[in-house]
């Protein structure tokens, strides 16, 4: 069976990859805080709320990289970037879900995909990684004349905006219209700006409360509209995606794979 460590196993989504490795009866053999913390040591399971499992919160240091086949890192960009460091030092295969990045970030991302196997995704949930695909439909259908805005909605704890979710979103849009992102994308909108420019994508962005995550891709045309919308309920759903693709790799070559793969989805555009 392949063993999982979870990098971060204090964070919101820490702990429920715990839980849910508890739930599937997964092997998790390691769970990490950051050095110096003052949870090594305690249960992982009860930090989570789960009960507990038996296994200790260790510092994150090469040695507790070695007790894991692969890892599932839902961290902080620079923390991930000296996490993914060890995984490739130690040939583990690595998870990420963690969003925000610079290109130069998620250039090094790529280059050690060159010696590691990794999956990364903005979002882990099989119901997002749909909506990446009926949205393509709906561009390729609807995008040369109608408005498109893409909505989210996340929790006043997020760091980043828009989402990593709502920017795959929007890419996935562009390229299936045969546009650049970076030159069509609006973020939020004040003042007297003037009619829309047709051919850009919107950005709006909420936070609020403990929203978990809600996104919709909305094509608006004259006398009617069509609204994509997903809404996470549970954490649990991108525990259950990342697990799954923690699951996946295994084995696999060093590359750089997708949710779409370890879903078996047709390719995006």
């Amino acid at each position: 069976m392949t063993s999982i460590g979870i990098f971060g196993a204090n964070g919101r989504m820490g702990r429920a990859l715990v839980t849910v490795a508890k739930e599937q009866q997964l092997q998790l053999t390691a769970a990490t805080v950051r050095s110096g913390s003052e949870l090594v040591g305690l249960d992982a399971g009860e930090l989570a709320g789960c009960g507990k499992i038996g296994l200790a919160l260790s510092a994150t240091a090469a040695a507790a990289v070695q007790q894991a086949d692969v890892w599932v890192d839902f961290t902080m960009p620079e923390p991930m970037l000296a996490q993914l460091a060890l995984c490739v030092a130690e040939r583990k295969a690595m998870v990420i879900g963690v969003t925000g990045l610079t290109d130069a970030q998620y250039q090094l991302i790529q280059q050690a995909s060159t010696q590691i196997p990794i999956v990364w995704a903005p979002n882990m949930s099989v119901g997002v990684n749909l909506l990446l695909h009926l949205a393509q439909t709906a561009a390729k259908v609807m995008g040369n004349t109608a408005d498109i805005e893409i909505i989210e909605a996340h929790h006043r704890f997020k760091k980043d905006s828009p989402s990593g979710t709502a920017m795959a979103i929007g890419a996935s849009i562009a390229r299936s219209l045969g546009r650049n992102l970076n030159e069509v994308a609006v973020y939020g909108r004040e003042g007297m700006i003037g009619e829309r420019p047709q051919q850009t994508i919107g950005f709006a962005t909420v936070r609020g409360g403990d929203i978990i995550g809600d996104h919709t891709a909305l094509f608006a045309d004259l006398g009617e509209r069509l609204e994509i919308t997903h809404k996470a309920s549970s954490r649990n759903t991108f525990a259950q995606g990342a697990l799954r693709a923690a699951l996946w790799l295994q084995n696999k070559q060093p590359g750089l794979y997708t949710m779409q793969q370890v879903l078996g989805l047709p390719k995006l555009d």
